[in-house]
């Protein structure tokens, strides 16, 4: 049941509910009844935002709607909130847990509780300026560090909700600044904070509504979710990945382990065949913990197949990360050796590999398409002569008309497909280290065939120029030899006993260099092309 609280609304079955004062709001956190669960981020907000928050108030401007999620069953890991230790909740009570208003319930709470201490120091208080210009643009309220507080203009409104705190404060200034500072207080005391209570003890339903409001624009930690409720005392899903980093940092791939929706995705593959958010939130604890090894397995041999045999070395030059996840179950075993495969699997996965690529297959709404290639992958798995159903192959993308830019998946489809040409720089002959391509700070970079200073000396618009059909490898002593000199110049600077190779593993010609640009972006664009075809194992359309 999803409870909306307004002020004095009744509830689907009848139920009297008050807004929401801060002054319950603090209460509530104190006794331990409104919790932070651990998939929630944690508190990030700057104290100026804070003081903007106080302000908004103050002026009585809605601040948005809290969510709580309310259940019987305690989660086993949980966090703080901002620089609190929370107590633990009355037993046999239920507790609420914060699902949206996070930061808003920690900047409350932090600036107007006097009863717990801050494990930490970070903390800026909040004050009401009362020499402050009262319109609706200006703040009223700044946050200071104690060196910069003067009593008489700057008033701590961390008292307004103990008379005795109050009280003391308001004896050191005149009258009429009291006056002031009561009309104020008043204001916090009876401002209403709308507030939702989301009562169930189904994880499905947390599910959606946790996935609908991440839609809305909060970030909240899905795989912290599941590891809130996988965890026991000998098994923490967090510290098990962090376990996992090192070794898959060991294969170039630490990146992956920033990637937890892509985690979460590869335990549902592995325990269910299927990665939608409902089975993703139907995993069971006892299911994690006792088939981690094949994850991590499955893992660990779908990194070593991308290296070896598609030269993917590491986890930048992967189009689309989704591919791993299908691939992780053929390789997910418990057993210590791993999973062997035939050449014929390793041809099938290849093709399955291009035709994924190409069609940029795990672009968008993967859940379905991961289920089906799951299946395909666990049944060659078990029968080297498995018909695959392969994806319906066609290029996605268009070579000459998409744009070359380093983190774009098309971009790193042709930065592959060269990779596995063993290609070397055009002036230097320098061999092309796969395992610097797309790292940052790499020696070996991506440059214009043609280059971009001669393309606009001919009036070429940038769009044009930065065609992924336009590209190739040059290391950038060879770029700055080249300059902006014509194909047809530097070709033949070029050294004639190899000169032929370089250029054909670039899927280039020497006659290019003769060619208008426009006629070499065709040609070129024919020969990426094909070569997709070949990979995929597709014959070319007549």
């Amino acid at each position: 049941m999803f409870r909306a609280n307004h002020n004095m609304a009744s509830s689907s079955n009848g139920e009297k509910m008050a807004d929401l004062t801060i002054r319950t709001l603090i209460d509530r956190v104190s006794s331990g009844d409104i919790r932070i669960p651990a998939f929630q981020r944690d508190f990030v907000w700057e104290p100026d935002q804070v003081a903007f928050l106080i302000d908004s108030i103050y002026k009585n401007f809605p601040i948005g709607t809290v969510v709580f999620w309310q259940t019987d069953e305690r989660l086993k890991t949980e966090k703080k909130l901002g620089s609190f230790e929370l107590p633990p909740p009355r037993r046999d009570y239920p507790v609420n847990y914060v699902l949206d208003g996070q930061q808003r319930i920690t900047s409350l709470f932090s600036v107007f509780q006097l009863d717990l201490q801050p494990t930490d120091s970070t903390w800026v208080d909040i004050y009401f300026d009362m020499d402050a210009a009262d319109n609706p643009q200006d703040s009223s309220f700044v946050a200071l560090e104690a060196s910069e507080v003067d009593l008489e203009r700057h008033f701590p409104i961390s008292t307004f909700f103990s008379s005795v705190e109050y009280r003391k404060a308001t004896n050191d200034i005149g009258n009429d600044r009291v006056a002031l500072v009561d009309e104020v207080q008043a204001k916090f005391k009876e401002y209403r904070i709308q507030n939702q209570t989301f009562e169930t003890q189904d994880r499905n339903e947390v599910a959606i509504v946790f996935e609908r409001i991440n839609r809305a624009g909060t970030e909240l930690d899905l795989f912290a979710l599941l590891a809130a409720w996988s965890w026991s005392d000998d098994f923490d899903l967090i510290e098990k990945f962090g376990e996992l980093r090192d070794k898959i940092s060991e294969h170039g791939y630490e990146e992956l382990t920033d990637e937890r929706d892509l985690q979460l995705r590869t335990c549902a593959a592995v325990i269910t065949g299927e990665t939608s958010p409902n089975k993703i939130f139907d995993l069971q604890g006892d299911d994690i913990r006792s088939r981690f090894v094949e994850i991590e397995s499955g893992i660990l041999g779908a990194i070593d197949f991308l290296k070896r045999e598609l030269g993917v070395v590491h986890f930048r030059m992967l189009p689309f990360p989704g591919i791993l996840v299908p691939l992780s179950t053929f390789f997910a075993t418990d057993m210590a050796d791993g999973v062997n495969y035939t050449d014929k699997q390793k041809e099938k996965i290849i093709r399955w590999f291009w035709r994924s690529v190409f069609t940029r297959r795990f672009s968008a709404d993967v859940s379905e398409r991961q289920a089906n290639d799951i299946r395909e992958m666990l049944a060659l798995r078990r029968d080297e002569n498995h018909d695959f159903r392969f994806p319906t192959f066609e290029i996605k993308f268009d070579f000459r008309k998409a744009r070359f830019s380093a983190g774009n998946a098309n971009s790193k489809a042709t930065v592959l497909m060269l990779v596995n040409r063993k290609p070397h720089s055009f002036i230097s002959g320098a061999a092309i280290d796969a395992s610097k391509v797309l790292k940052k700070g790499s020696r070996h970079e991506f440059h214009h065939i043609f280059p971009r200073r001669f393309l606009e000396g001919q009036g070429h618009e940038l769009r044009e120029i930065n065609s992924i059909a336009n590209i190739c490898f040059l290391t950038r002593s060879d770029n700055n030899t080249i300059k902006a000199k014509s194909p047809s110049e530097y070709f033949n600077g070029m050294s004639e006993g190899n000169r032929d190779q370089y250029l054909e593993e670039a899927l280039c010609e020497y006659r290019d260099g003769t060619r208008t640009y426009d006629e070499f972006l065709e040609c070129r664009s024919k020969r990426l092309i094909e070569l997709a075809h070949k990979l995929a194992g597709v014959a070319l359309p007549p």
